[in-house]
């Protein structure tokens, strides 16, 4: 049966994923009170589980996957990422949380929303530090992006699983094979987090810092190795090249291998230019109305510029106490969880993309009631957009805000007042990290009730997975794939 080469394929997963368990362990090495142990039943944990369904299931592991099988696929890969990749935390001897606490983290990890449980970082081990900065780095251009570059020989190859992970209305192929497709995302993702770990000791950071904030900037993670996140380092040559990388990390990435190749043409999408226009100019607002009357100005622009990219390309990066912020400032900050970076990018939220050309339809729609009889075609990048492309926008964000009502409205349930509420929902749909009130970035996500944790923990994965693929595990198509 086809369901067999899905479970031998997650049998692959898992065992990689022990690999880049075994690769977070090094540091534990010398190391007087460290996680050795932990580290080493997780690892055998899901290696023996990898091992166990590889060998149970390799007949299958040549027969075709249909379209339910492979979404099917991708959303169960994300599952098992996070409850396994949450066995080196639960397993430590230090770590006072639940099964389901670590599994939050993991997700949290995985899905690059940078939302923890741990009250005292500082106290954890390399280790286990570096593993959630990891975490972030896999899960930031996708797990199974990562084994369509890496490890086609074992049957990564669908163009389906590509379409099903990679964020944005539109999964671009910029060479003829995914495959081909799938290196060089990777390629140029692995160049930028290199090239900033370089910036980042040039600018005082040590070896594991540099790496463990590289590893989590590229991602739009968010993850810190200190309590304090950002503001802990108390660096502003480090904190002007975590913008700048932020940035970059929030752009197309097709945008890159098309400079690559020489099209400077590219310079000139309208969804990179809508993207800037917003960064400058919610950096421009958010600085201003947190300047007091003779306040260092320099001081609030590199604040706001700082929270301002990383609450809009959702990394969750923290380097002030926004929540302490002016009204104003933090109502802007919560819009920006919903816009998110662009399509392409390791980015959450909603995408500027989407919200481009829904500006665009709302303004077709306009001139059609002046006009009642002109035929006008959306347009971007001066290419007329399929009706069939709109049909998809209007519906994901349709679903988007759905599930943003109805999770704020069951977190309220659980009595968690409305700014904590729809914060942390808005935080973990769009992949942020710290939301306001009890969730704010002088907080961690303890205040959240056990339900409320799994709800969110789905939120987290239905925003990176962007919702359809999660969605069609509940298709009758894919109840049969595994049920026959």
């Amino acid at each position: 049966m086809r369901r067999n080469r899905v479970f031998y394929l997650l049998g692959i997963m898992l065992i990689f994923l022990a690999a880049m368990m075994a690769l977070a362990a090094l540091w534990s090495i010398g190391e007087q009170d460290g996680d050795r142990l932990s580290f080493l039943w997780a690892i055998l944990f899901t290696a023996g589980t990898g091992a166990f369904l590889c060998a149970l299931f390799y007949p299958s592991r040549r027969e075709p996957l249909s379209l339910a099988e492979s979404f099917s696929l991708v959303s169960l890969a994300w599952l098992l990422a996070g409850f396994f990749g949450a066995l080196p935390f639960y397993f430590y001897h230090g770590f006072d949380g639940t099964l389901l606490d670590a599994f939050f983290e993991a997700v949290s990890g995985f899905t690059t929303t940078g939302a923890t449980v741990i009250d005292d970082l500082e106290c954890l081990p390399r280790g286990l530090l570096f593993w959630r900065s990891l975490t972030q780095w896999l899960g930031g251009m996708g797990i199974i992006v990562l084994f369509l570059a890496v490890l086609p020989r074992f049957g990564f190859k669908s163009t389906t699983l590509y379409k099903a992970e990679l964020p944005g209305p539109v999964a671009e192929r910029f060479v003829p094979r995914v495959v081909e497709t799938a290196r060089w995302l990777w390629l140029i993702y692995a160049a930028f987090t290199v090239l900033q770990t370089l910036l980042l000791i040039f600018c005082g950071l040590n070896l594991f810092d540099a790496l463990a904030y590289a590893f989590t900037t590229m991602p739009t993670g968010g993850f810190s190795t200190c309590n304090a996140s950002v503001a802990a380092l108390n660096n502003p040559a480090a904190e002007v090249v975590m913008i700048i990388f932020m940035f970059l990390a929030g752009v197309n990435f097709t945008i890159y291998f098309r400079l690559f190749k020489g099209d400077r043409g590219v310079l000139k999408s309208e969804e990179l230019r809508f993207y800037t226009a917003v960064l400058v100019v919610s950096i421009v607002l958010v600085a201003v109305n947190i300047a007091p009357t003779g306040s260092d100005i320099l001081l609030s622009i590199r604040q706001s510029a700082f929270q301002v990219v990383s609450v809009a390309t959702t990394t969750g990066y923290a380097s002030a106490d926004f929540d302490a912020w002016p009204h104003f400032s933090r109502a802007l900050l919560l819009l920006l969880m919903f816009l998110g970076a662009c399509g392409g990018s390791t980015g959450g939220g909603i995408k500027q993309i989407r919200l481009l050309l829904l500006f665009k339809c709302a303004r077709r729609e306009l001139l059609r009631l002046i006009h009642p009889s002109a035929v006008a075609s959306v347009k971007l990048d001066e290419q007329a957009v399929s009706e069939e492309m709109l049909r998809g926008v209007a519906g994901f964000t349709f679903l988007y805000i759905l599930f943003f009502a109805l999770s704020t409205l069951a977190l309220c349930w659980m009595e968690l007042d409305l700014t904590t509420a729809a914060s942390a929902v808005a935080s973990a749909l769009g992949n942020v990290g710290p939301g306001l009130g009890l969730v704010g970035p002088r907080f961690t996500f303890n205040a959240v009730p056990a339900a409320g944790k799994v709800l969110l923990s789905l939120m987290m994965i239905m925003g990176r997975l962007e919702i359809y693929t999660v969605l069609v595990l509940f298709l009758p198509e894919s109840r049969r794939c595994f049920s026959n």
